[in-house]
């Protein structure tokens, strides 16, 4: 294993508990917020309902953050240089967990789930509606707790990968430009993937993008699903297997069919989306989701963050170290 890497997955696991200790920077400073407003003025500017312009304004926005990330090694760099010679090594530890920070979201998310529990603990439906906004693209406004309730369990499955796992695997892969760029493309997949009379074309590269960027990291978390329940290991398999390919989506079915599986609840059903109704297949076996499952669903994506933090300690090891 090359010193690189070990470096990286060292930087990791800084960035993951600095998340999990912290959670993510104020969304007025937030560089990841100020990228989508950069991205928000240049679509104004850059929009043509086709694919070509979809894809050239796709990939500036990758190469701007792949460029932020280097820039920031450099930095990074400089910062080392003016320690004792014996950390001078840490140039890239340093950019690599920065940017990792920036772009990992576990903390938030658990709470951005939690927040719509409490108001459904609460008897409160149209205040979780409201928060469930924060989780989720589909229209709340017609959710009862129940549907509440499925719409966070989905959300948080799709997430992990997103927000955790993804992240990390290519901070792994590429250091701090590698998951700046991976940041960018699920920010561009939010702003301009969605299917809409204006998007169908134009984001038509954001959203293969970013099928392309989290195919690897869904399997990775339904692998650590199964490891985190390995008593539903098998029920985990065979529902990615075997359910997943009927969602619209190749890797957010794989989560949520894994979620579901390793909760025992059933996941699916009818969505709105700019008041399209989406039919999605059912994943799990199991009953329909409900308000008690979100607090158990929070406890996996935690798990999950966990072993995968182990993960990368391991490979931060060196040869021979105990």
């Amino acid at each position: 294993m090359s010193a690189g890497l070990r470096t990286r997955a060292g930087s990791v696991v800084a960035a993951l508990a600095l998340d999990g200790m912290v959670g993510e920077p104020p969304a007025p400073v937030h560089p990841v917020a100020a990228f989508g407003r950069v991205m928000a003025r240049a679509e104004q500017a850059a929009y043509r309902d086709g694919r070509t312009r979809g894809t050239a304004y796709a990939g500036a926005g990758v190469a701007l953050a792949a460029a932020t990330g280097l820039a920031w090694e450099s930095v990074s760099a400089a910062a080392a240089r003016s320690l004792p010679a014996r950390f001078s090594h840490l140039d890239a530890a340093l950019a690599a967990a920065g940017a990792t920070y920036l772009a990992v979201a576990g903390r938030a998310l658990i709470e951005a789930a939690g927040s719509v529990h409490s108001a459904l603990e609460a008897g409160d439906l149209p205040t979780a509606r409201y928060r469930l906004r924060a989780l989720a693209g589909r229209d709340p406004s017609g959710l009862d707790a129940d549907e509440v309730a499925r719409a966070v369990v989905e959300s948080l499955a799709e997430n992990t990968v997103d927000a955790v796992v993804a992240p990390v695997v290519w901070a792994l892969a590429g250091g701090a430009p590698g998951v700046l760029a991976y940041r960018a493309i699920n920010t561009l997949d939010a702003m301009v993937g969605h299917r809409s009379a204006r998007y169908a074309r134009f984001g038509w590269a954001a959203a293969r993008s970013d099928d392309l960027a989290n195919w690897v990291p869904a399997r990775l978390t339904a692998a650590l699903v199964a490891l985190a329940r390995p008593a539903r290991a098998g029920a985990v398999w065979a529902a990615v297997r075997r359910q997943a390919p009927g969602h619209p989506s190749p890797n957010a079915g794989v989560a949520e069919a894994a979620f579901a599986a390793a909760l025992g609840v059933r996941l699916g059903g009818v969505n709105v989306y700019d008041g399209a109704e989406e039919h999605r297949p059912a994943l799990g076996q199991g009953r329909p989701a409900r308000p008690s499952d979100i607090p158990a669903a929070a406890a996996l994506s935690r798990q999950v963050t966990i072993l995968l933090a182990g993960l990368a300690l391991l490979l931060s090891r060196r040869p021979g170290a105990r």
